[in-house]
């Protein structure tokens, strides 16, 4: 055996070393040094910063000692105290040869490897660790000579890789023809490889140095075909980058000989300032577009710079920069074409014509922002356009219905890959105007979320006294809106954005009556889809009386544009007969051989009566009266109102055994809640007055439940409804089924006004009310419906209150009904002395 201090320290080990490092006896337990990213080979000197508590311990002892350590890989890095499941099983025993302090807890060691041992298990972790080892056998013959040869070529492989890498001194490849020691030469290659700590794992637990020399060989393979490749592909773009720059040093002196003989290098350019030309550009624009066609000609154009300063130069070059059609202030005729379009709207009419008077008398006016708010099928968007026909100008539409994106507002900024402008500045550029009528249809129904706010985005276009330097983050420089009269839609002013909202003039346009839809379909409706259905060259008729049947059976709108499709039905199924006659007339005639059989099979008169809407549209969806529908107690109509218009709305109550609580159902809001619990708790404060035994009402349970349960219902207006429904159901007294009744009450009984009078009105006239409960204070709501409209509610009578006594006097009736609950029941099951005395 040789002792530890016979081992020689040099840097070229020679076979005699390695004999003498092979005979070192191991102990069977060894104090443990980790490391981390390294893996110490034998034979190999390897300096280690040292800096944990532990390892610290342990260098100083066995330095001190003159003893042998196991040096072990982590498997993990990044663990500060590894166990033995942290540590690789295959280590290297080695011995300290120096030791320096290099801080104040912190030294380097050089270790030296010496062979290899196998962890059997760790016995202790303090003060550091130590395992049970087992020395590893090494199996290699050096005598052989194909041991001999395969040494030889890993040596020359090795010389060849480190001469092709250029970052390898000079004197690492004399180095390696130095070498004598086999098992040295191998362990020094894997050593320097540039592997993974797993692959240098791989190499030291391999026992055989003939099998280790040949994978050791395989990987100098791999990184030289690696670093070929490598080159190749460098020597390719360092080309390349050549050759551009070569053809970019010869564009430009093109582009100087070009402009010296007066010819234009980019045709593209050229084009876009002939069109520049004859725009009259702020001075502020002119600069940045004079600005950007000298970094135009800097730049290559493979360049991807070059084609987006081109797109922006076209997007400048298109825009209608101080280009505006000339306004017609014809009032007649503004009229004419707003009659001609629209029936009614009367109120609407008179603003614009209003508008097109003071902008006639003061030229420089400032655009206003109108905001028409109604349910669908009014005409909102047509309407827009009959004011741009009306004025002479262009018309231009975008719909915000979903925008998420403020960028689709103001647009995202030239730096992006695929950038574009806003859709303001799109369909500026569409139109080519600068004072169009600009149409924002669905301004209710913008989105918000993590991309921005389209609504703020909105408060500069919309606002007068900002709009005429709207900034567009790809245009990056200012533009004028102030000529755009900007109309926008909503169906309802609720979900808005409140600075939005007041930046806006609003004007309501409500629902139609009968008589006004059927004056729609004769004037509007039916000879558009005359036109649409090929049938112009046939006398088409639809009786009025068919047209009321449609709208009262087979629509329940305020707009008009369920009984569009529903007469596009009808002409439809006609459509269908007349190429029917056509096909048989056709095939008729080629039998017959006679011209005048096409003639006399086709009907040139076609008429839809009433009897006939049922045959082609099937049974009908809505019944026109309600009065029937109501024969119980518990049960009122109320009135409601909704962007798509007024309707109707069943309350209905009953009652249960229980213990007076009170269960609402139907999607009911907050207010509506709170109208029914309002309305419980009046009641039952003013019980006597109704020969109500206050006491019952601890005894049952109440169900309030508004049908139609899937869609969302709020609002204080339903409180007249659901309190007289309750009073019905608690003295067991009908509510009269001809009644509809709208107010929101209080704890006083009071009845308190409540919006869309109007539509509410309608709707109770469409479904066959013929008497109407209204607060007092809504009586001067009246006032706005038109002689149309007054002509459509003659028949409806109209009841106005202040109390809710006053409801409750018109619309029970005085006897019970046929079959009443009795309420009393619980009390009287009760004896005398348990009950409960009445209160007064």
């Amino acid at each position: 055996m040789t002792a530890l201090e016979d081992l020689p320290i040099s840097e070229l080990p020679t076979r005699e070393d390695e004999t003498r490092f092979l005979s070192i006896e191991v102990p069977e337990t060894l104090p443990i040094l980790p490391l981390r990213n390294a893996v110490l080979y034998p034979l190999m000197i390897m300096p280690v910063a040292v800096g944990r508590p532990a390892s610290i311990r342990l260098i100083e002892e066995a330095y001190e000692k003159n003893m042998l350590i196991g040096v072990a890989t982590q498997r993990h890095a990044e663990v500060d105290e590894p166990d033995e499941r942290d540590l690789y099983k295959t280590g290297t025993v080695a011995r300290i040869i120096r030791v320096i302090r290099s801080g104040k807890q912190e030294y380097t060691v050089f270790v030296q490897g010496i062979r290899r041992y196998t962890l059997l298990a760790l016995l202790q972790k303090e003060p550091y660790l130590i395992a049970r080892v087992q020395p590893r056998q090494d199996i290699y013959d050096p005598n052989t000579p194909d041991f001999q040869g395969l040494v030889e070529v890993l040596r020359q492989k090795a010389m060849e890789v480190a001469r092709q890498m250029e970052n390898i001194p000079d004197n690492v490849v004399e180095l390696l023809h130095r070498i004598e020691s086999p098992l040295f030469l191998i362990n020094l290659i894997a050593n320097h490889l540039d592997l993974p700590t797993s692959e240098k794992i791989e190499l030291l637990e391999e026992d055989n140095y003939a099998r280790k020399a040949e994978q050791i060989l395989e990987k100098l393979i791999r990184i030289e075909q690696i670093h070929a490749i490598r080159k190749k592909l460098q020597e390719k773009v360092s080309e390349e980058l050549e050759k551009q720059q070569r053809q970019f040093v010869l564009q430009q002196q093109l582009r100087t000989i070009q402009e010296e003989l007066g010819m234009e290098a980019d045709p593209e350019l050229e084009r876009i300032r002939e069109k520049l030309k004859g725009k009259k550009l702020p001075e502020y624009a002119r600069q940045a577009v004079d600005r950007e066609i000298q970094r135009l000609k800097r730049i290559h154009p493979s360049m991807p710079e070059y084609s987006v300063i081109l797109n922006w130069l076209e997007l400048v070059a298109d825009l209608p920069w101080n280009q505006y059609t000339k306004d017609n202030y014809d009032l007649e005729r503004a009229e004419k074409i707003l009659d001609r379009d629209h029936y009614d709207l009367k109120k609407v009419k008179r603003r614009i014509l209003e508008y097109l008077a003071v902008l006639q008398l003061k030229k420089d006016m400032k655009a206003p922002i109108l905001l028409f708010v109604g349910p669908p099928g009014v005409g909102k968007t047509s309407l827009g356009r009959s004011i741009a026909e009306a004025l002479g100008r262009k018309f231009v539409r975008i719909s915000l219905g979903g925008l998420h994106d403020e960028a689709e507002i103001r647009g995202h900024r030239r730096t992006y890959i695929g950038a574009y402008p806003g859709r303001i500045i799109q369909s500026l550029r569409k139109v080519n105007s600068a004072n169009p009528v600009f149409m924002l249809d669905e301004i209710d129904k913008i989105g918000r979320d993590f991309r921005g706010d389209p609504a703020s985005a909105l408060l500069e276009v919309l606002d007068p006294e900002q709009n005429h330097s709207f900034y567009d983050n790809y245009l990056e420089m200012e533009f004028d809106l102030s000529r755009v009269l900007f109309i926008a839609t909503a169906n309802t002013t609720a979900t808005i954005h409140p600075a939005l909202l007041d930046r806006m003039e609003i004007i309501e346009i409500g629902g139609y009556s009968t008589e006004q839809k059927i004056e729609i379909a004769r004037r509007h409706l039916i000879p558009k889809l005359v036109k649409e259905h090929g049938l112009e060259d046939f006398e088409v008729r639809i009786t009025p009386a068919a047209i009321r049947y449609v709208i009262e059976r087979y629509t329940r709108e305020s707009g008009v544009r369920n009984l569009e499709k529903q007469l596009a039905g009808l002409l439809r199924y006609h459509s269908a007969e007349v190429a029917r006659h056509l096909t048989k007339a056709s095939k008729k005639q080629k039998r017959t051989k006679k011209k005048e059989q096409k003639t006399e099979e086709i009907p040139k008169r076609i008429t839809v009566t009433r009897r006939d809407v049922r045959r082609i549209l099937g049974p009908e969806p809505y019944e026109v009266s309600v009065a029937e529908q109501v024969n119980v107690s518990g049960v009122a109509i109320g009135l409601a109102w909704t962007p798509a218009g007024g309707d109707i709305l069943f309350i209905e109550a009953t009652l249960f055994r229980g213990k007076g609580n009170l269960l609402l159902t139907g999607s009911l809001g907050d207010i509506m809640k709170e109208s029914a619990t309002t309305a419980l708790s009046w009641l039952k404060a003013h019980a006597p007055d109704f020969q109500i035994n206050p006491d019952i009402f601890q005894y049952w349970d109440v169900h309030i439940h508004v049908p139609e349960g899937a869609i969302p219902k709020d609002g204080p207006s339903a409180g007249v409804a659901i309190l007289a429904a309750l009073t019905s159901l608690f003295t067991q007294r009908q509510v009269r089924s001809h009644f509809a009744m709208t107010g929101e009450i209080t704890l006083r009984g009071k009845v308190l006004p409540v919006g869309g009078i109007r539509e509410k009105l309608l709707a109770a006239r469409r479904a066959g009310i013929t008497d109407v409960i209204l607060p007092k204070l809504n009586k001067k709501d009246l006032e706005e419906l038109d002689d149309e409209e007054k002509k459509f509610l003659k028949d409806l009578r109209l009841h106005f209150v202040d109390t809710m006594r006053e409801v409750l006097d018109k619309v029970l009736v005085s006897r019970r009904v046929v079959h009443p609950i009795d309420l009393e029941a619980p009390l009287r099951r009760q004896s005398p002395s348990s009950r409960p005395a009445a209160s007064a």
